[in-house]
């Protein structure tokens, strides 16, 4: 499914690649960036077969394409492919935003800025000295690590079902703060915030996550985002938890800082997540 921001020939071009794709937010979200923004921009979604992702984004940028974005499952191999990373993106291990340059092909990861700024400006969450859990420690979750570390816990806790995905990654970043990795079975701790960077609430299921973990005061937040409340939504309002969120607003957000490194402006995220949520309930 594409949506275009059309202003006719000489526009510059921007486009998301992934599989599958028919299912993207990314073309809707920019197209309202545009809009808002008055930028003359379009912006499609390309699906790509496996094997196909160096020749689609060689293709595009012949055609002189100005910047992608790049979901699953090409993020890893997006950041092999770049020949320019930012810090970001280095600590990552992933690419989810190519900016065409002149002498470079630029790779960022604007996941994690993304979700940060999502928790402190629209959920109005504030992580400094704050005692987070992580559940999950793939890709999803190794994108948001230094973001989150960024803005001083008091100690950031990966939890996942296989214990050495989670200490490796915790290993990763020790020198960006206190961070460790432990299987859910070890958790002993009460969070202030807790986050779903697992996939597993959109297919009905949820990390053994001890309930003894939470308070009311806990915030809740999930990563995945749907028309209704996530599993682990429901679980959070069942246990009592009076504030939780799902993670819409990361997409929104992570989505505008890709069109701040593409076009130098900053977008207003509120009014494009208000929109979204008045379609998906539609």
């Amino acid at each position: 499914m594409t949506d275009i921001f059309d202003f006719g020939t000489g526009v510059d071009r921007y486009a998301v690649i992934g599989n599958p794709i028919a299912h993207s937010k990314s073309p809707r979200i920019h197209t309202l960036f545009a809009r808002q923004t008055g930028q003359k921009l379009e912006y499609t979604a390309i699906q790509v077969d496996t094997g196909g992702f160096a020749q689609a984004v060689g293709n595009f940028q012949a055609s002189g394409g100005k910047g992608l974005n790049i979901t699953v499952p090409f993020k890893e191999e997006a950041w092999a492919y770049v020949d320019k990373r930012s810090e970001r993106a280095e600590l990552a291990g992933a690419v989810n935003t190519i900016k065409f340059e002149k002498a470079h092909i630029l790779g960022d990861n604007t996941d994690g800025v993304g979700l940060v700024d999502d928790l402190r400006q629209n959920c109005e969450v504030n992580l400094k000295n704050k005692n987070i859990l992580l559940m999950g420690a793939g890709g999803a979750a190794r994108g948001v690590i230094a973001p989150l570390l960024e803005h001083k816990p008091a100690k950031l806790t990966i939890a996942n079902r296989t214990v050495d995905k989670a200490v490796a990654l915790a290993n990763i970043f020790k020198a960006y703060g206190q961070v460790e990795g432990c299987g859910y079975e070890d958790l002993d701790a009460r969070y202030d915030i807790v986050i779903n960077a697992t996939a597993a609430s959109l297919g009905g299921d949820l990390p053994p996550l001890p309930p003894a973990c939470i308070t009311t005061k806990t915030f809740c937040y999930d990563m995945m985002y749907s028309a209704q409340a996530t599993v682990f939504m429901k679980w959070a309002a069942a246990h009592d938890v009076l504030k939780y969120s799902d993670g819409l607003g990361m997409l929104v957000g992570q989505a505008a800082e890709s069109f701040y490194l593409w076009r130098g402006i900053r977008p207003d995220v509120k009014s494009v997540i208000a929109q979204l949520r008045q379609e998906l309930a539609a």
